[in-house]
């Protein structure tokens, strides 16, 4: 018998304070019509153990926690076209809302992510955060490569050499 061992693994977390109550920062989490910018096209089953699909099936994740206005937990794996199996490990998202005030914190906390994603991954959400904190002011949301431009050069990213 083998001895079980601890594996150490990196998380990306982010909080953010966005201008909006938390039943609108949900929507904004929840409701496909406003993921269209940063997720294409958006399937989400409201509920925990429900199925999301996002970006014409690119990512396919499962609910795992589902409290509104609170809570929204899910998988999180990548898949290439035609793909049944994705060739990267799951990972696991949460999206956690609490009132402040005026304000609501939005902190996002993904994990475990793989040491030559971690960059790319943080440009990613962090441009997600700037698109979602923009409609959250009731502003026009720009393309997400408007906002994956600045951020790209935060995090030191090559947009023309993803890593894939």
């Amino acid at each position: 018998m083998t001895k079980g061992r601890m594996v150490e693994e990196a998380a990306i977390v982010f909080e953010r304070d966005l201008p909006a109550s938390p039943d609108r920062a949900w929507a904004f989490l929840t409701e496909p019509s406003r993921l269209a910018g940063w997720y294409g096209d958006a399937q989400i089953e409201p509920r925990e153990g429900g199925k999301i699909e996002m970006m014409s099936g690119h990512i396919r994740d499962v609910i795992t926690g589902w409290r509104p206005h609170q809570l929204l937990a899910h998988t999180w794996n990548v898949f290439q076209p035609g793909e049944t199996v994705s060739q990267w490990p799951v990972s696991y998202l949460e999206f956690v809302l609490e009132q402040h005030g005026t304000t609501t914190r939005l902190t996002l906390t993904h994990r475990p992510i793989p040491a030559r994603m971690q960059p790319q991954t943080m440009m990613g959400w962090h441009t997600f955060l700037d698109m979602l904190e923009t409609g959250a002011r009731g502003e026009q949301v720009l393309a997400r490569d408007h906002y994956m431009q600045k951020n790209a050069e935060l995090y030191g990213v090559d947009l023309n050499n993803l890593q894939r």
